[in-house]
Order: structure tokens, then sequence, then C-alpha cells
């Protein structure tokens, strides 16, 4: 992997021999404005919304990223929480204003999209590990109100879009190595052939990680074909793969733990070799029509298989019970959905107005067995069945959305969905001491929002936004009872809220530009965690809650060569009534979290970044009283581009935690055993290639 990066920095003065002139169109191109299309399901200027969304671009070859992990860039985005947790065995843990920050492994509470195609599932769980990162474009978050039109989990949206074909066509190869981050290999292609649009993407990432007993292989293929039929007409095809054939997990930490040795697993970890599979495949297809009045068709259709293997550490003796599901958890099952929307274009009261109503069916039927963690005395093995059932959930949502630019100064947004989220599972585990537990939950909901933009001056909008959402429990929350009884824990609510939020932004010369927005969400029957003992969590309603904060973003040119950015969140979430006593603070979400970069270079030649990350202290259990510190991090990376008519050269070189500052990366909620800590890595050198091939 050096080798091919030292190769590349040796051939660059000859390659320099074929540099387009300065003088060339490509130099000269100007920068387009920045479009999104997940606030409205169509592409407009965020600047033009009255909600807070941003778009962070994956094709910036100067950010000198990675390409690992989601967290890399959301860090970024105001009000969003992504903390990689070096391991791979659970996903990252991604939280937005607060919603989210239960989660023990994967997503939830955030809705996840590629390209428009759900990678939640209709309960509400989600993951990033099979994002692409290599082949797309940019990643959209949607924050706030106007998130709960996209159904249950809404806490906020996060989708990535794979980037359109290119032309000239171009073959794409990265190469990279560091310590911690283990080595990663990627190949793409794109293009335009004719009325065909591609882009074909592989990549393989291997690495030992920080902490011992935290070693992983991931495998990603991801393919985007759009053809253009004529008339108005196109399809997309997206296909994603995921593989993760090994990966293990070293668990947490107690503090006295993380004291001693942070790199070091739990010694549980060792004695049941805690590990981790997952296999996912996804197929989708959009169908897409303009019609000659300015509107628009469109037909998404999806189906997928996903299967984990998952080996916990829980002990012998705690299996001894009847109604025990076992030390080993197995998934497997398909999911899919179709959504189907109308836009139309036209004039209300002689103002341009739009309208958007759609509906969609989501399912996923899946096969959940349970066995024990032990042959014998041979401990993290695959054992007798303890557990098998059947659990399906399926949802039937529909929606509506509307815009009216009610003068030259008022834009009025609003919409509404309904949501029915069925549940249920068909117990076929069945003895004298473990009783039939098939049950069934139906979960409904109306959301309602609204908002409102004004243009102060050409430059300056204010905007106002309202709504409700609502998060259903998922299937991995129903599925442990908290009294140690068998069955899923069909007892536990869903979780509603009532949004506000108010903003300001600014456009200022160039692309410089600020935004404000402060919001409130209040929660009923916030979803919590009761217990996590050995990998395995319960779940239950713990009351309302409120979350308020404010957060702030500033991009600025400094100078032709000079650019700043800063993102900034203050954050109050806390449980304002609850069984266990008001006013503590919600685990596992900061108080503030600040992201500042300074960025000096140009699109060719020399270019360099400096990065802060500040998080404050967070507490990692309900009651509050274990916490983890906050923390500054300092990162910093440099690198070359080559940029000539046949072929573009990127070595660069990354720099993180550039002082080997020692802290808690991120936190296990409520784990009952104390072992809460999830230690960040200290200093790593990352080097890395990206070679472009026309």
């Amino acid at each position: 992997m050096l080798l091919a990066t030292g190769l590349a920095v040796w051939a660059l003065p000859a390659l320099a021999q074929d540099e387009v002139p300065p003088g060339a169109a490509r130099e000269a191109a100007a920068t387009l404005p920045v479009v999104v299309v997940t606030a409205t399901r169509h592409a407009q200027q965020p600047f033009e919304l009255p909600v807070s969304i941003d778009a962070v671009s994956l094709q910036q070859i100067q950010a000198n990223r990675a390409s690992i992990d989601p967290s890399e860039s959301l860090r970024e985005v105001p009000g969003v929480l992504a903390r990689d947790r070096q391991n791979a065995a659970q996903d990252e843990q991604i939280s937005i204003r607060g919603f989210g920050a239960r989660t023990t492994f994967g997503v939830r509470g955030v809705r996840l999209y590629v390209d428009g195609i759900p990678a939640t599932m209709p309960d509400g769980q989600g993951q990033v590990s099979n994002f692409s990162l290599g082949a797309a474009d940019r990643i959209e978050v949607l924050r706030g109100p106007f998130s709960a039109l996209y159904g249950n989990s809404s806490g906020g949206v996060i989708q990535l879009f794979t980037a359109d074909g290119t032309d000239p066509p171009e073959w794409r190869m990265m190469f990279g190595a560091g310590r911690y981050a283990g080595q990663r290999v990627e190949l793409g292609t794109r293009g335009i052939a004719g009325d065909l649009d591609y882009n074909l993407d592989l990549s393989r990432l291997d690495g030992d990680g920080f902490r011992r007993h935290s070693r992983a292989t991931r495998y990603n293929g991801n393919a985007k074909l759009r053809f253009a039929l004529g008339g108005g007409n196109r399809v997309t095809v997206v296909a994603n793969s995921v593989l993760l054939p090994h990966a293990q997990d070293p668990k947490g930490l107690t503090w006295p733990e993380y004291r001693a040795d942070p790199r070091q697993a739990a010694p549980s970890a060792l004695i049941y070799d805690t590990r981790k599979s997952v296999r996912q495949n996804q197929l989708g297809l959009v169908a897409e029509h303009d019609d000659e009045r300015g509107g628009e068709w469109r037909a998404l259709t999806y189906y997928g298989r996903r299967a984990v293997q998952q080996i916990l550490s829980i002990p012998p003796v705690a299996q001894a019970s009847a109604l025990s599901a076992g030390g080993v958890v197995d998934l497997d099952g398909g999911y899919g959905g179709v959504d189907l929307r109308r836009r139309r274009e036209g004039r209300l009261g002689g103002r341009p107005f739009e309208l958007i109503v759609g509906s969609s069916w989501d399912r996923q039927n899946q096969q959940r067995r349970g066995y024990e963690n032990f042959v014998g005395d041979t401990l993290g093995v695959i054992g007798a069945l303890r557990r098998d059932e059947q659990d399906v959930v399926w949802d039937f949502d529909q929606y509506a959305q509307a815009s009216w630019k009610l003068s030259s100064r008022w834009s009025l947004s609003g919409g509404v969905r309904h949501s029915s989220v069925h549940f249920r599972v068909d117990d076929r585990y069945i003895t004298a001491g473990n009783p039939d537990d098939s049950g069934q939950r139906v979960y409904s909901a109306t959301n309602p929002v609204a908002g409102a933009l004004f243009r102060a001056t050409g430059n300056w909008h204010l905007y106002a936004s309202w709504g409700h959402g609502f998060e259903t429990p998922t299937f991995s929350e129903l599925g442990y009872r908290s009294d140690g009884g068998s069955g899923l824990n069909l007892g536990l609510a869903a979780a509603r809220s009532t949004n506000l939020e108010l903003g300001s932004k600014w456009r200022l010369v160039g692309d410089n530009s600020i935004e404000l927005a402060w919001f409130q969400a209040d929660t009923r029957d916030e979803l919590a965690v009761d217990s996590n003992t050995d990998g395995r969590t319960t779940y239950r309603n713990r009351g309302r809650a409120k979350r308020r904060g404010i957060e702030a973003k500033l991009h600025l040119t400094l100078a032709p060569r000079w650019q700043a950015h800063l993102a900034y969140t203050w954050l109050d979430a806390r449980f304002t009534q609850s069984p266990d006593g008001s006013g503590t603070r919600i685990a596992g979400v900061p108080r503030s979290a600040l992201d500042a970069s300074l960025r000096w270079g140009g699109a060719r030649g020399w270019h360099a970044r400096l990065q802060l990350s500040a998080i404050g202290a967070v507490v990692a259990n309900d009651v509050n009283t274990a916490r983890a510190p906050g923390y500054a991090l300092v990162d910093a990376s440099m690198g070359y581009v080559i940029d000539s008519i046949r072929v573009q050269v990127a070595p660069f070189l990354r720099l993180d935690n550039l002082f080997d500052r020692r802290y808690i990366g991120s936190v296990i909620v409520n784990e009952s055993t104390g072992r809460y800590y999830e230690p960040g890595p200290g200093r790593a050198i990352y080097v890395g290639c990206r070679v472009t091939f026309r």
C-alpha cells in the first residue's frame, strides 16, 4: 500500500508535463450552487427552504478523507453526533439533536437512505456499513420537524447520493493504509455510454483496530445504472452489498480498566471470542416520468436480504433458565417495499404552488434464532437451540407535502404523513418451561408539519417550522423483556415528539454563509435502555423528555486559497418527567460539540488542512452517576493534486489526534456491569492516494 503511494508521488513530475493550461475551461469553471433533494424530494437550494439541511460533498479530494466511515464527514454538520466506536461489530453511533443516542449498535431514531432507497428497516433499525463512500457524490442531513415526513424513526434523515457518470468515462483507484484504520483498497468506474449513465464501485477494508480483539474485514459493492428512455422517462437501478465475514467485538471497559490500558479488550470478550458477521444484498429500481406540465411521476421498489450472527458473552449459568434465549443471536430474512409519488407544479392565487402526494409500503420477514454460546466446557461456540421465531413487521404510509410562494418575501411549506406499523411474532420454540410467546402490536400516528420562510433581504432569510414525529421500538428493542421472561416486550409504547425550530440564514459575498437555528423537541414515552448486560439489551419507556439547543454554521473564504468552516451545537437533553426522577440528562448526549477547520490550497498543487473537534462531557447512564469527560482533538493533513488530461493523481497524508490525546470515543448507555466506555484511538498516521484515469 505504501509502495503504491510512493510510486504515485515519484510519478508526479512526469505527469505534470500533460497538465491542462491555466486558462483551460476546467480551471475556469464556476462552482455550481449547492442543491438538496431530501427536504422537498426534488432539487432546490437549501437557502430557499424553511429547514435545517446540509449537503457534505464527498468529491472534494482536498478533504483528504480515508472514506472508511461517514463520521469523517458528518462531524462537519451541526446537530449531528457521529462517533466511530472503533468496533465494526456494532457499527457507528449516530444521533441527531439527541435522537438515537441510546443505540447500542446500528442507528435508531434517524432515517437512512441511499439514492432515495431506504437503508433503515421497516422497524426503524438502520446501519451505515452499506454506505459506499467512494462511489458517493454527497451526504445530505435533514434535521428538525420536516424529517417527520419520512415516517417512523424521524429524529432526522441522512441520505447518501451516488455520483453520476462522467464524460469522458473514468476509472478510479484508491489505496490507503494507516495505524489502527487498517488497509483500504477501492476500484471503481463511472461514465456515460449513449443513454446509459453508470457508476460501479468495489472496496475492501481490513484492519486490526485500535483495541485488542477488534479486527474486522469489510467488503462493499455499489452499482448505479441510469437509463434515459426518451419522452421524459428514465429508470435507475441501484444495487449495493456489504459483507462483514468476521468482526471482533472488544466490548466496553470499566473506568479503572480504561485508566490502566485503553487498548485492552474486556476479559469476557476474549473468553467468549465475542464477534459478529453480517451479509446483506439489496436491489432497488426507480422509474420516473416528467410530464408536459412540469410535474413528475415516480415509482420505487426495492428488495434485500440480511443475515446477522453474533456471539455474546452471556455466561452459561445465566442461560440455565428455560426462558433464556441463549448467548448467540442468529437473524436471517428478507425485506422490501414500494413507494409511489406524484409531484405537480402550478399556481395558487396566481403564485407558484407545488404539491407532492404519495404512499409507501414496506415489509420485513425475519427468522430469529437463539443458541447457547457453549458446548460442554467450550465457550464462544454455537450450542443448543434456545429460541426460534418468525418476526414480521410491515408499514403502510400515506403522505402529502406542499409549498407555496405566497409573495416575493413569503413562502409557506407544509405536509402530513400517516403511518401504521404492524409487528407480529410467531413463536416456534415451545417447551414445558417456555410457553408460546406469539403476539402482535400495532403502532400508528398522523404527523403534520408546517413551515414559513421570510426573505428579509435578498441575502438574509428567516424561517420557522413546527411538527409532530413518532418513533416505534425496533425488533431489537422489542426482542427481550426486562423481567427476564420469554418473548417480545410488546408493552413498549412508541415515542411521540412535538418539534419547533426557528432559524436564520445569511448568504454573504461569494460562497460565504452563516446559519443559526434554535430548536426544541418535547417527547413523551421516551424510549430508553433499561439494562445492558454482556451485549444483551432491554428497553423501556421512561416518561417525558425535552431536547433544546442552538446550532451554528459558518463558512468563510478568507483569501483566494484560504477557507474556514465552523459547526457548533449546544444541546440540553434531559428527562422532564420520569419514574427515576426528573431533571437528569439523557445519556450519550454531550452539551456541546464543535468542529472547526482551516484549509489552504486550491484544486491543484499543494493543499493542507487543520481541524479541531471538541466534544463536551456525556453521562453514560440515565441516573447520571457515570460520565465520560469531554475532549478536544486536533487533526492535520496535507496532499498534492496533479490533474492532467489523461490522469489525476492525489496522494495525501493524515495525522489524526495530533497531540495523542487519551479520550472516550463513545459510551455504551446503561451498561449494567459498568463497562460504559469505548476508548478512541491515539495518534495515528494514514497515507493514501487516489488515482483517476480518463
